[in-house]
C-alpha cells in the first residue's frame, strides 16, 4: 500500500500543472466508459449482492450496494454534469499590495492527496474520483469489501478512461480488505493531505480518533423531523413519508420524528397507517405508545442511525423540549421542523446547530446533486474546513504568491 501511496503523491505533482482541457476530456472518457462497459460492471456487482445475502444483510443496505442499469446511467450523466461546471482550480481569490510594495495573491489550490474511506455504496467510487479529478485533487480509495467486486471492476473502467490523459495513479485504489489497512491509511501523513470517511459512526469515530492526517467527519446522520403543533398535518406526513422512506439507507433520511403533545392524537394515527403501508417499524415513546400500537423505544433508540424502515418517535411537550431533544441526540446532519409559524421555524433554523436545517421541507434533499453542486465528496458534520455538502469549492485550499523587486526586511 506505502508504494501506491508514493506513486499516488507523484501523481499530484503531476496532476497540478495540467490543463483544465485534459481534466475535462478524462471525465468525459469515464462517463462514456460507464456506459461501455456497463454490462461488466453489473456482473461484478451481482458478485457483492449475492455475497451480502448470504451473510442476510439488511435490504436496506443491499439497496446501497446495488447497481442497476438505470444507476450507472444517472452515475454516468452526473459524471457530465461536473464535467461542464466551469471551475477554475487556479483562481486568483483576493489581490492586495502591502505598504513595502509587495504584490500578494491568494490563489485556489487542490489539497494535493485526499484519501477516502466509505462503506457500501459503490457509486461513491466515481463521485469521489471524478470531483478530485475536476480540483486537481489524486484520491486515494479505501471502499467496504462488502463492494469489493463492484469497486474494482468501475475502477478499473475508469483508468482505461483516463489512461493517455490523466496519470492512473491519480485514482488509486486499495483494494487489500484487511482493517489494518485503514489504520496504516490513516497515520500516513507524509503521502495523504487530508482524510474523509463515509459511513457509519464506528468508522468516523475509528478514524478521527486514530488519524494522523487531517479529517473532515461526514455521513453519521441522526436527521430529526419536529412536527410542530401549528403544522400543516398533510405536508407533515408526505414530508415525513418521503424523508424515512424514500431511501431509508442513506445518511439524510431521518431516524427520529417529534411530535407536538397539541396534535399528537390527530397526527400519530395517520403516521402509523402511512407507515404501516411502506413497512416502517415504529419505536415510540410512553406517550407515543398510549395513542398508537408500536414498539417500544429505549434511549439507545434515539441515538441510534438505522439506515432502515425503522424509525424512533417522541411526544414532546413543546417547541423547547423539541430543541433539547435535538440537541442530545443529532449528529448535526440534517434537522427539520414542520411549521407555518415562521417565528417558530426561524428560530428553529438559528437554535438548531446543524449543517443543514430545514423548514417545511425533506431531509432527503441534503446532497450535493439537489443543492446544484453536481455531487459531493461526503456531507461534512463538523464546522471546519467545511460543512454540509462538500463539493469542487470545499475540495480545496488556497496559498499566497508574493511578487516582489528585491524588497528585504
Amino acid at each position: 500500500m506505502i508504494e501506491k501511496l508514493k506513486q499516488a503523491k507523484a501523481a499530484s505533482k503531476v496532476l497540478g500543472i495540467i490543463s483544465v482541457s485534459k481534466i475535462n476530456k478524462a471525465l468525459e472518457n469515464i462517463s462514456k466508459e460507464l456506459i461501455n462497459n456497463l454490462e461488466f460492471i453489473l456482473k461484478e456487482n451481482e458478485k457483492d449482492i449475492i455475497a451480502a445475502k448470504e451473510k442476510n444483510i439488511s435490504k436496506a443496505m443491499i439497496d446501497r450496494l446495488l447497481l442497476t442499469k438505470e444507476r450507472i446511467k444517472s452515475i454516468s450523466e452526473d459524471v457530465l454534469k461536473i464535467k461542464e461546471i466551469n471551475f477554475d482550480i487556479d483562481k486568483v481569490l483576493d489581490t492586495f499590495t502591502t505598504k513595502e510594495g509587495l504584490l500578494i495573491e491568494k490563489v485556489r489550490v487542490p489539497f494535493g492527496v485526499i484519501g477516502a474511506i466509505y462503506e457500501a455504496r459503490p457509486n461513491v467510487s466515481v463521485d469521489i474520483a471524478v470531483l478530485c479529478l475536476k480540483t486537481k485533487n489524486v484520491c486515494v480509495l479505501k471502499g467496504g469489501s462488502e463492494a469489493l467486486n463492484s469497486n474494482k471492476a468501475i475502477v478499473k473502467v475508469m483508468h482505461q478512461a483516463i489512461s493517455g490523459i490523466l496519470p492512473v495513479e491519480a485514482i488509486t485504489f486499495i483494494d487489500d480488505t484487511n482493517r489494518e489497512k485503514v489504520l496504516e491509511l490513516i497515520k500516513a501523513k507524509e503521502y495523504l493531505d487530508l482524510v474523509v470517511p463515509r459511513g457509519g459512526k464506528n468508522l468516523i469515530n475509528f478514524v478521527v480518533e486514530n488519524s494522523l492526517v487531517p479529517v473532515i467527519e461526514t455521513g453519521a446522520g441522526i436527521c430529526h423531523l419536529y412536527i410542530e403543533k401549528e403544522a400543516n398535518l398533510d405536508k407533515a406526513l408526505r414530508i415525513a413519508h418521503n424523508a424515512k422512506t424514500s431511501r431509508p439507507s442513506v445518511c439524510n433520511a431521518i431516524e427520529t420524528i417529534l411530535v407536538d403533545e397539541a396534535v399528537a392524537e390527530t397526527f400519530l394515527p395517520q403516521l402509523k397507517d402511512l407507515f404501516t403501508k411502506s413497512n416502517v417499524i415504529i419505536k415510540g415513546c410512553k406517550k407515543t405508545r398510549e395513542i398508537i400500537e408500536c414498539e417500544k423505544a429505549s434511549e439507545i433508540d434515539f441515538a441510534t442511525e438505522y439506515l432502515d424502515l425503522i424509525v424512533s418517535v417522541k411526544v414532546v411537550e413543546n417547541f423547547d423540549e423539541a430543541i433539547d431533544h435535538i440537541s442530545t441526540y443529532s449528529t448535526k446532519h440534517s434537522d427539520a421542523i414542520i411549521t407555518e409559524n415562521n417565528k417558530k421555524a426561524n428560530d428553529f433554523l438559528n437554535l438548531v446547530d446543524s449543517a443543514c436545517v430545514y423548514h417545511n421541507a425533506s431531509t432527503r434533499f441534503t446532497d450535493g446533486g439537489c443543492f446544484g453542486f453536481g455531487a459531493e465528496l461526503g456531507i461534512s458534520t463538523q464546522k471546519l474546513h467545511a460543512r454540509g455538502p462538500m463539493a469542487l469549492v470545499e475540495m480545496t485550499t488556497y496559498k499566497y504568491k508574493i511578487h516582489g523587486k528585491g524588497q528585504i526586511r
